[in-house]
C-alpha cells in the first residue's frame, strides 16, 4: 500500500469559484479517488489562499476585515466543492496558527543554513495610496519582450520573471498613478544556492518534458535571489525579528499544503512530520495549472531542501479552460461561476465532460456546450445509464428483481474486464479522456449485446422468457462493471448503483465480482439528459448579471466628482480620498441603486469597467 498526499493549488480567498477553477479540482479528485480504490492511503489536502495586498485592500473597500472577508470565501468556496463532489480529505486556510508556526520554521532553518540575506533595495510605492505597491499591483511592459499590460513579477506572454522596477512605463494598478520608487530594507531567500540540487531534482522526479524544459530554460538562464518580503501594510504574517515586515504570500502559500495537512493529521491523531521529513517514503503530488510552474518546480522544492523536508515526487500541470473556443470573458459572456452552473446543471455532467477532454498533456481545453450537450446525453445518459434501466426493468418486473444464477455470455464478461488494469493506469497516469474512450466503447459492446438478443421481444414469448432473466443479468454485470469504471468520475451516481444492485462498494480489488443469483433493488432514474433550455438559462442568468453590472457601471458613472480615466476610478474629490470605501463614497451622492453599488469594491467596479469597456 503507498501512502499519497496529493494538492490542488490553493484558490485565492478573495472571489468565488469559477468553472476555470474547477479543471483542476475535479482532475486532482479523480485521480485521488483512483488512489483510495487501488486501496492506497491517499490524502487529499487543499486550503484557501488567505494572504496579499487584494485582500486587504478589498476587505479595506468593502469595510470588513481581511478575517472577515476571508471566513465568508471560505464558507462559499467549501459548499461550492461539496456541491460538485470534491472529496477533500482537508480544506484548510494559510491564515491559520499551523501555517504561521510551520512558516516560520521554515524561514528560521533557511535562516541558520545562510540562505536568508538582507538587502536595501528600491521599491516601487504609490504616492496616492500611501503603501509600497507589491509585484500584482503593477502594470507595464515586459523588460525581456515587451509585451504590453503584465504584472510586475512575470510576463504571461514569454513566462519571464523580473523585478518590479524592472518594468517598462509602470502603472500602479491602486490608483492608476505612476509609482515612485522608496528604499526599503527586504530579506531574500538565496534560491541561486540550489541550482545544482533543482536540476538534479527536475531528472529524477515525474514532471511533464514541456514543463521540464522550462524550468530547465530558467535555470539556464541563471536564478536570482528570491524576494520574501512585504512591507506594511499587509495581511499577512510577520517575519520573526523584523518589524513592519511580512512574509510574501508566495512563501506562505504553499507551505499552506503542509499545514493543512498537520490540521488534517491533529485531528486523526497523526504526526505530519512522518509524511514530510527528509526520508519519508509518503508520496507527494501538486496538481496546478502552467501559470505556476515557476513557484512550484524552483522556489518550492528549494525551500524544502533547504528545511530539511520531503521534496515533491511529481508536480502535474495542466491547461486553461476556454468557451466555446474563446478566452473566459465577463463582457462576453464567457465567464461562469460555479454557483451559476450548478443553479440549471448537474455536477455530474460536467465531471464527465471534464474527464472526456483531460489527458496529461499541457493542452487548454475547451467546453464548447453544444459539445458538451451532445456527449452527455449520447455517451453517458444514451449509452452507458440506458444499461442499467434497459436490464433492471425486466428484473425488477418479471423475474422478482433476482438476477440468473447463469452467466449467459461470458465473452462479453470477459472483454469488459480485460481493460481493467489499462482503465487503472490512464487513472493514475491522467489520461481521462482515453478511459472515457474505453468505457464508451465497452457499453457499445453491452448495448449490441442486448440489441442483438432483444429480450423484449422474448420477454413476449414463453419459450425463451427464462433467458430474459440470463441476457438482462449479463447486462446488469456489464452495468456494474462500467459505472465501476467510472467510479473516480461519477461518485455519487456510483453510489446510486450501489444502492440500486444491493452490492458493496466497488474498489479496484472486487470490481470483477459478479452478482448471481442475487436480489437487486427496484430501478430509480440516475441521471436526465441536459435540455438546451438549461443550459441556454444558465446563459441568461449570466447575462443578466453582465447587463446588471452595466447598468450600474454606468450609474457609478454619475457619483458625484468622479471620473473614469482610461477604464480606471480616481477620485477627484476632496470629499473622498483613494482610500475611501464605496459606501463612504456613495453616500454623498443620489445614484439610483445605491445600496447594490455600495455593496461593491473599487476593484469589483475597476475590473467591470475595463472587462465591459466603460470610459
Amino acid at each position: 500500500m503507498r501512502r499519497i498526499v496529493v494538492t490542488s493549488a490553493l484558490p485565492y480567498a478573495n472571489g468565488s469559484i469559477h468553472l476555470g477553477h474547477l479543471v483542476e479540482y475535479i482532475q486532482t479528485d479523480i485521480w485521488a479517488r483512483n488512489q483510495k480504490m487501488s486501496g492506497n492511503e491517499c490524502v487529499y489536502i487543499c486550503a484557501d489562499d488567505s494572504h496579499g495586498t487584494p485582500i486587504m485592500l478589498k476587505a479595506k473597500e468593502l469595510g470588513i476585515t481581511p478575517e472577515e472577508l476571508i471566513e465568508k470565501t471560505y464558507d462559499e468556496h467549501v459548499k461550492d466543492f461539496k456541491d460538485f463532489q470534491i472529496e477533500f480529505d482537508n480544506f484548510h486556510t494559510t491564515h491559520s496558527d499551523e501555517n504561521k508556526e510551520i512558516s516560520q520554521k521554515i524561514y528560521q532553518s533557511l535562516r541558520d543554513k545562510g540562505n536568508i540575506v538582507s538587502k536595501e533595495i528600491e521599491q516601487f510605492y504609490d504616492n496616492e495610496a500611501k503603501m509600497f505597491l507589491p509585484d500584482r499591483f503593477i502594470k507595464g511592459e515586459c523588460p525581456k519582450c515587451g509585451a504590453k499590460d503584465q504584472y510586475g513579477d512575470s510576463c504571461e506572454e514569454c513566462g519571464a520573471t523580473y523585478s518590479p522596477t524592472d518594468v517598462k512605463n509602470p502603472i500602479s494598478t491602486v490608483s492608476n498613478t505612476t509609482p515612485v520608487t522608496k528604499k526599503t530594507e527586504h530579506v531574500f531567500f538565496q534560491l541561486s544556492s540550489y541550482e545544482s540540487f533543482l536540476k538534479e531534482w527536475m531528472k529524477n522526479n515525474d514532471i511533464q518534458k514541456e514543463i521540464k524544459n522550462k524550468l530547465s530554460e530558467w535555470l539556464e538562464g541563471g536564478l536570482v535571489d528570491w524576494d520574501i518580503t512585504r512591507d506594511k501594510p499587509y495581511f499577512g504574517f510577520e517575519i520573526p525579528d523584523l518589524k513592519d515586515k511580512y512574509f510574501y504570500v508566495w512563501l506562505d502559500a504553499p507551505i499552506g499544503y503542509i499545514a493543512s495537512h498537520k490540521n488534517y493529521c491533529d485531528k486523526n491523531k497523526q504526526n505530519y512530520l512522518d509524511d514530510w521529513k527528509e526520508d519519508s517514503k509518503t508520496e507527494l503530488y501538486h496538481f496546478i495549472g502552467k501559470d505556476i510552474a515557476y513557484f512550484h518546480g524552483l522556489f518550492w522544492p528549494a525551500m524544502l531542501e533547504g528545511a530539511g523536508m520531503s521534496k515533491p515526487n511529481g508536480v502535474y500541470c495542466h491547461g486553461f479552460l476556454t468557451i466555446d473556443g474563446e478566452k473566459m470573458s465577463k463582457s462576453r459572456g464567457t465567464f461562469f461561476n460555479a454557483r451559476t452552473y450548478l443553479n440549471h446543471l448537474l455536477p455530474d455532467y460536467l465531471r464527465y465532460y471534464f474527464s472526456s477532454r483531460l489527458t496529461n498533456k499541457i493542452e487548454d481545453i475547451d467546453l464548447n456546450f453544444d459539445d458538451f450537450m451532445t456527449r452527455v446525453n449520447s455517451d453517458l445518459v444514451g449509452k452507458i445509464i440506458n444499461i442499467g434501466s434497459r436490464c433492471a426493468k425486466f428484473i425488477n418486473k418479471d423475474f422478482d428483481s433476482k438476477l440468473s444464477s447463469e452467466v449467459g455470455n461470458e465473452e462479453l464478461i470477459k472483454s469488459v474486464l480485460s481493460r481493467k488494469e489499462e482503465i487503472i493506469q490512464n487513472y493514475e497516469a491522467r489520461n481521462y479522456a482515453a478511459n472515457m474512450r474505453i468505457i464508451s466503447s465497452l457499453s457499445d459492446e453491452v448495448n449490441k449485446y442486448l440489441d442483438d438478443e432483444k429480450p423484449w421481444v422474448k420477454i413476449k414469448d414463453d419459450s425463451t422468457k427464462g433467458h430474459v432473466q440470463t441476457i438482462c443479468s449479463d447486462g446488469i454485470n456489464g452495468f456494474k462493471f462500467i459505472i465501476g469504471y467510472l467510479k473516480p468520475v461519477l461518485p455519487e451516481i456510483a453510489n446510486k448503483v450501489e444502492n440500486l444492485l444491493n452490492c458493496d462498494s466497488i474498489t479496484w480489488s472486487n470490481i470483477d465480482n459478479q452478482l448471481k443469483d442475487h436480489k437487486i433493488n427496484a430501478f430509480v432514474p440516475l441521471i436526465t439528459r441536459i435540455n438546451k433550455e438549461s443550459i441556454e438559462k444558465m446563459k441568461e442568468e449570466n447575462n443578466e448579471m453582465i447587463d446588471l453590472l452595466k447598468e450600474l457601471v454606468g450609474r457609478i458613472k454619475k457619483i458625484e466628482k468622479t471620473v473614469f480615466d482610461n477604464d480606471n476610478i480616481l477620485m477627484k474629490s476632496g470629499i473622498v480620498t483613494i482610500d475611501s470605501p464605496v459606501p463612504a463614497v456613495v453616500q454623498h451622492t443620489d445614484v439610483p441603486d445605491s445600496d447594490t453599488i455600495a455593496k461593491m469594491s473599487w476593484d469589483d467596479i475597476n475590473d467591470l469597467v475595463s472587462r465591459l469597456g466603460g470610459d
